[in-house]
């Protein structure tokens, strides 16, 4: 079974990452800030976890609010950084824990929190800023895999430091039923006291981020009943994001040890690290086995349907290139571009020689089996003039004439707009 060994927690303001790329570790003002990690990166490299769950917010930057979720799970194999504005930091991406991901994912959902999961999404500083300083990345990448989970901190209305608690708990429950022996590390991003915007901008409360600190540590239910509003009079409304601390928190025992803790205020933001460790590390067998069970619950006998595929997480995971490339037929370039010269843009595509040959011989029964999803065959259906009746015959291995036989109405459609 995978096991949580300890959590990170650190600020996660742009400012770290800058004063790395611009060699300022030795300059009076920005020393302090690489002194209070030299710990954080000892206890790493001595641990040698395996993965780490990242608990971070991005910065309107891959998220917008065109699809604003209060939590979002990554479930990628690999993570780019993001260009917030200014280009990219020279950083390497990281490669995902997408198995650990994906079973996070469903363990989430058994423990009712509807989680949104996102991949192709680059990461921005709420996660590269503190890791870059963290863990060695030049020469042969990062030392250990992620998971990123975003947490929609900046459109009301936000998730409750309640929530974000309870979030904890559950995702600790995912990690300790995940079957392979793991050592997982939470880091909790994020904080402290700030605000930047409005009149109130560079507000900050050192005396509140100590006791943020101390309660964290040693009584976090008193962080879980205080209200987005609470945290915004003592924090500023921007350093109200530390209720994904709380996240962090959760998934650690009732007792902790903290092992390092620095606070350093050199501008806008308290930038806070500290190590924390669980006072036992006891996993109880049967609570997970009763977990798992139900997780699975579920889908538990739909193995005994014939000719049924349900659309999970590794199917998807499968058939992502191929329902991407179909999906983007929505484009009207694309189809153009498609509908003028298949065979160079399927031979350009991100495919494999497999995916080109079921697309370009429309074997839509064997792009079901290699994980493409019904509603994008469709498209591509719309695209080359074929009925959805066509689709859904060749699902049965019957002529059109013989599956319409089977219909009330021997009637022909598609979602083709012409």
């Amino acid at each position: 079974m995978a096991r949580i060994i300890g959590a990170i927690a650190t600020s996660h303001t742009p400012t770290i990452g800058y004063a790395l790329d611009t060699n300022k570790q030795n300059e009076v003002d920005w020393s302090p800030i690489f002194t209070a990690y030299e710990p954080l990166k000892t206890w790493l490299a001595d641990k040698q976890p395996d993965a780490a769950i990242i608990i971070y917010n991005d910065h309107i930057t891959s998220f917008f609010f065109d699809h604003y979720s209060p939590f979002a799970l990554g479930i990628d194999e690999l993570y780019h950084v993001a260009d917030e504005g200014g280009g990219k930091r020279n950083l390497p991406p990281i490669t995902g824990h997408a198995e650990l991901s994906r079973h996070i994912a469903y363990s989430l959902s058994a423990d009712d929190f509807d989680i949104s999961l996102f991949r192709d999404k680059p990461l921005d500083h709420g996660c590269f800023s503190p890791i870059s300083v963290l863990m060695p990345h030049a020469v042969h990448g990062w030392p250990l895999k992620i998971v990123p989970l975003q947490v929609g901190v900046l459109q009301f209305p936000l998730p409750s430091a309640r929530r974000c608690y309870k979030l904890g708990q559950a995702l600790r429950r995912a990690v300790e039923s995940y079957p392979e022996n793991l050592k997982v590390v939470i880091f909790a991003t994020g904080g402290l006291s700030h605000q930047v915007h409005g009149e109130r901008c560079g507000f900050n409360n050192t005396e509140w981020d100590s006791r943020f600190m101390d309660l964290i540590e040693n009584d976090p239910e008193i962080l879980a009943d205080m209200t987005l509003a609470e945290y915004a009079t003592l924090g500023g409304m921007e350093g109200a994001e530390v209720i994904m601390w709380l996240i962090m928190r959760g998934a650690l025992s009732a007792k902790i040890n903290c092992t390092s803790r620095n606070y350093y205020l050199p501008s806008m933001t308290g930038i806070a690290t500290a190590i924390y460790e669980n006072h036992a590390d006891i996993q109880n067998d049967v609570s997970i086995a009763r977990h798992y069970a139900k997780m699975t619950e579920q889908l538990a006998g739909i193995e005994v349907l014939p000719g049924t595929y349900p659309y999970d997480l590794e199917r998807s995971a499968k058939g992502y290139r191929v329902n991407k490339f179909l999906h983007s037929l929505t484009n009207e370039d694309v189809r153009r571009d498609f509908l003028d010269n298949e065979a160079d843009i399927l031979a350009k595509a991100d495919l494999t020689d497999e995916e080109r040959r079921l697309v370009a011989t429309r074997d839509w029964r064997g792009l079901i089996h290699h994980g493409a999803i019904f509603f994008v065959l469709e498209k591509l259906g719309a695209v080359s003039g074929i009925s959805n009746l066509h689709i859904y015959a060749a699902m049965k291995n019957l002529a059109l004439e013989e599956f319409l036989k089977t219909r009330n109405a021997p009637v022909l459609y598609s979602v083709s707009g012409k």
